[in-house]
């Protein structure tokens, strides 16, 4: 509780150091263990910007995901120029022009939902590379059959297929569910 109070009179003096501060021991205070240490170095790792929700993992980070649209920190850090941006805009919203709600935005953010969504383009790598593997089997398979596989042997030919047929018959070979089971004995025909 003594923290809390301490962060507001922080802010409302506006030291920056001190605000840092708070928000290092809020994260210590909210982790534990060994994810502390980590949350509390990466805390100068992001610089002048401020950490605006508690993000994908945590982490103060940053990302455009359309399944997250909410990152931990802002996309740009703070110059004078957004702050006071961001001192106006605390006023009436119709007073913004539309450069300025764009500049507050692109502050915030990266990208647009729609920016996001855009097609990459990446489809036509991905058909080119598939492409190309097929073509190279394709080759791989014709050099093979050229030069590494024999002649198809001679008993695939038509007429020693049709001889292998008649000793199958003539022998009975499964006679309930194979061939001998589809020839007539008695007429010397197929059923």
């Amino acid at each position: 509780m003594l923290v809390v109070f301490e962060c507001k009179m922080a802010a409302r003096k506006g030291y920056e150091m001190a605000l840092r501060q708070c928000a290092t021991m809020a994260l210590r205070n909210g982790l534990g263990g060994r994810q502390q240490v980590a949350a509390a170095s990466s805390l100068a790792k992001i610089g002048n910007r401020d950490v605006v929700g508690f993000g994908v993992n945590g982490a103060p980070n940053y990302y455009d995901r359309v399944d997250f649209p909410m990152p931990a920190i802002r996309f740009k850090e703070n110059t004078p120029d957004i702050m006071a941006l961001r001192e106006k805009e605390k006023g009436d919203w119709n007073k913004l022009t539309v450069e300025e709600k764009k500049a507050l935005y692109r502050a915030s953010f990266c990208q647009t939902f729609a920016e996001m969504k855009a097609p990459t383009g990446e489809w036509k790598s991905v058909l080119g590379i598939s492409l190309i593997a097929s073509s190279i089997a394709i080759w791989i398979y014709l050099l093979m059959k050229v030069y590494v596989y024999d002649a198809i042997p001679d008993t695939l030919s038509p007429e020693k297929k049709e001889a292998q047929l008649k000793r199958m018959i003539d022998l009975r070979a499964n006679p309930i569910h194979g061939v001998s089971s589809k020839w007539d004995y008695e007429k010397g025909d197929w059923k």
